[in-house]
C-alpha cells in the first residue's frame, strides 16, 4: 500500500521514469488524478469525471534532473495565474477537431480488445468547452440527491478533524474541477466530452481511459450499478440497520473497479507502441501512482486541498489500479473486468487489500447498539461505515503515514452515529464512533492516536477524572475510559477489548445511558 506506509518521498521515483521518458512523455510522470470517493466527496459526479494534469506531449523537453526539476515547478507555481490564463484561450482547431473524433472508433476497438469486453454500439463523442464544462457540473452538484449528503458529510468530516472547519467543500470542488478536468463520459447521454481548450495528443489517453467507461456502461449499466446498495444514510427519519452500515462502502469500492480498469486500459495504451503492457511495467504503474498525489507546478487547488481529500480524490485510481492489477494477475482478464462486475468488492479494505477480496474473507459484522433507547432526546443527522480508507487517512494526518500502514491493516469494522440535540436549534453535532480491530493491543494502539489528535482538533482539551494521561504526546497506548473537557463539550473515549467506542458532545456514555 503506497499511500499511507510506504509513501516515497523526494525524487527517487522520477529517476525510474527515465529509461521509459519516450513513451511516458505524453502521461506525465507528475500526472495526478482526482476522484470524488462516494461516500463523503461528491459522489454526485463519480465515475464521470477523469480529472488530470498532463504535461505537454508537443512541447515536453527531455526529463530533466531532479533539481532541475525543482526548480521548474517553483517557476511554474509562480507563473501559474498567467499560464491558465493563456491556456483557458486556446482552441484546438477544426482540423483537429475533426482529427481526435476519428480516433474516438480507433480507441475503443483498443479498450474493447484490452478489456474484452463487446461493442454493443457506437459510442456518441461531443466537443465541450470549459465553461460547457463547469455548467455541467454545477448542475450535478445543485440537483443530483448525493450533492445533499455532500453538505451533511463536509460537517461531519470536520467534527472527526478530516477538514477544517472554516473549509468549504462544495466551494473547492467546484473550483478544483475547472482546474483540473481533462475529458469526461457521460452515461446519462452515452457520450463522451473531448475538449476544445486541451492538446489533441494529450486527450488520447484521456479517450482510452473515458471509452473503457463507455464499454463498462454498455454492459452493465454504469448508472445502475454505481447505486446498487448506496443508499443515502443521512438525513433520513429511521435509523441505520447492520446492512446499511454493511452496504455503505459499495459505492465507494465500485468505483475503484470501474476507474481501476479504465486506469489499466490508459496505462496500455500508452505502452502498446512499445509492445509493453501494464503487467510489464511496474515502475511506470508506481510513478503514476506517485503522481496523483503529487500533482502539478500549477495544480493550486489540488495543492491547497486538506490531506483527506487528496487521499479520497484519487482512491479511486491508485487503489483501484492495484486491486485490478492483482485480480488480473491471479485469475486473468475475464475475472479482472468482466467477473469484477458480476462480483465486486464491498469494502474500501477489499480494494485497498485485494488479497482479502480474492480469499473471500469475510468479516464479522459489529453489533450495532439500540440508537432510539440511547438517543432518544437526540435527532439523527447523519450514519454510516468509517472504513478502512477513512482509519488509514485519520491516523496519517495524525500519526504520520509510516504509522498509519503499520496500523490500518488490523481495522476490523467501524460505524459513526452523528446526531443533533432535539432541545437545541445552534448546530450542535454529537458523534458516536466505533472501530473494532484484529486485537486489543491494535485498539488500544488506534485509541492513543485519536486520543493525540484532541489537542490538535480542539482549543481546550482537559482530561478529567482520576485515569488521566500524564503526556498526550508521547502516549502510545490507551486502555480503559477516559473523559476529556473541549470548547464544545465532552470527548470520552472507551477501549474495551478489541473494540474503541468514542463519543463526542453527546453528555458521557450517549444521551440516555452508556453505548453497550
Amino acid at each position: 500500500m503506497e499511500v499511507y506506509g510506504r509513501r516515497k518521498r523526494g525524487t527517487g521515483w522520477r529517476r525510474e521514469l527515465v529509461s521509459y521518458e519516450d513513451i511516458f512523455r505524453n502521461l506525465g510522470h507528475r500526472m495526478k488524478m482526482a476522484y470524488q470517493k462516494s461516500r463523503t466527496v461528491a459522489s454526485f459526479l463519480c465515475w464521470l469525471v477523469l480529472l488530470a494534469a498532463f504535461v505537454s506531449a508537443q512541447s515536453a523537453p527531455p526529463l530533466a534532473s531532479p533539481g532541475q526539476q525543482q526548480k521548474a515547478a517553483g517557476e511554474g507555481a509562480r507563473a501559474t495565474q498567467t499560464q491558465a490564463s493563456e491556456e483557458a484561450e486556446q482552441k484546438i482547431s477544426p482540423k483537429e477537431a475533426d482529427e481526435l473524433f476519428r480516433s474516438v472508433d480507433e480507441i475503443l476497438q483498443f479498450a474493447s480488445k484490452d478489456t474484452s469486453l463487446p461493442i454493443k454500439q457506437p459510442v456518441k463523442r461531443t466537443l465541450t468547452s470549459r465553461d460547457q464544462v463547469v455548467a455541467y457540473i454545477t448542475k450535478h452538484m445543485s440537483e443530483d440527491e448525493d450533492a445533499q449528503r455532500l453538505r451533511r458529510s463536509e460537517l461531519v468530516l470536520k467534527k472527526f478533524g478530516l477538514l477544517p472547519r472554516d473549509f468549504d467543500l462544495q466551494t473547492f470542488l467546484l473550483a478544483l474541477l475547472r482546474e483540473q478536468v481533462a475529458g469526461y463520459y457521460d452515461p446519462k447521454t452515452k457520450t463522451v466530452n473531448l475538449l476544445d481548450w486541451v492538446d489533441v495528443e494529450q486527450q488520447r489517453p484521456v479517450l482510452a481511459h473515458e471509452l473503457t467507461h463507455a464499454l463498462q456502461d454498455q454492459s452493465f449499466g454504469l448508472e445502475k450499478w454505481m447505486k446498487a446498495g448506496a443508499a443515502d444514510l443521512a438525513g433520513n427519519s429511521r435509523d441505520s440497520t447492520q446492512g446499511d452500515i454493511e452496504n455503505d462502502e459499495t459505492a465507494a469500492a465500485r468505483q475503484a473497479v470501474v476507474e481501476g480498469q479504465a486506469m489499466v486500459v490508459l496505462i496500455d495504451y500508452m505502452l502498446a507502441p512499445t509492445g509493453q503492457s501494464l503487467k510489464d511495467s511496474p515502475q511506470i504503474v508506481e510513478a503514476l501512482k506517485q503522481g496523483m498525489l503529487l500533482g502539478t507546478a500549477d495544480s493550486i487547488q489540488f495543492h491547497n486541498a486538506p490531506l483527506y481529500l487528496k487521499e479520497a480524490l484519487t482512491f479511486p485510481y491508485r487503489f483501484g489500479i492495484d486491486f485490478v492489477a492483482d485480480v488480473l494477475a491471479k485469475d486473468g482478464k475475464e475475472k479482472a473486468f468482466a467477473g469484477v462486475f458480476a462480483n465486486p468488492p464491498r469494502t474500501t479494505r477489499e480494494v485497498m487489500e485485494p488479497k482479502a477480496y480474492l480469499s473471500g474473507e469475510h468479516l464479522e459484522a459489529m453489533r450495532l447498539p439500540d440508537f432510539p433507547r440511547i438517543f432518544k432526546s437526540y435527532e439523527h443527522f447523519d450514519s454510516g461505515a468509517v472504513g478502512e480508507f477513512d482509519v488509514a487517512v485519520l491516523i496519517d494526518q495524525y500519526a504520520g503515514s509510516k504509522a498509519s500502514h503499520d496500523l490500518y491493516p488490523h481495522w476490523r469494522g467501524g460505524f459513526y452515529y452523528a446526531a443533533r440535540p432535539k432541545s437545541k436549534a445552534d448546530g450542535t453535532l454529537g458523534l458516536l464512533y466505533v472501530s473494532r480491530w484484529s486485537s486489543p493491543a491494535k485498539s488500544a494502539d488506534f485509541a492513543a492516536i485519536y486520543a493525540r489528535s484532541l489537542e490538535k482538533r480542539y482549543r481546550r482539551a482537559h482530561q478529567n477524572g482520576e485515569n488521566r494521561v500524564k503526556d498526550l504526546d508521547i502516549l502510545e497506548t490507551l486502555t480503559g475510559r477516559h473523559t476529556w473537557a473541549t470548547e464544545d463539550g465532552p470527548v470520552v473515549i472507551d477501549v474495551q477489548g478489541d473494540t474503541v467506542m468514542v463519543t463526542e458532545i453527546f453528555p458521557a456514555g450517549g444521551g440516555n445511558g452508556r453505548a453497550k
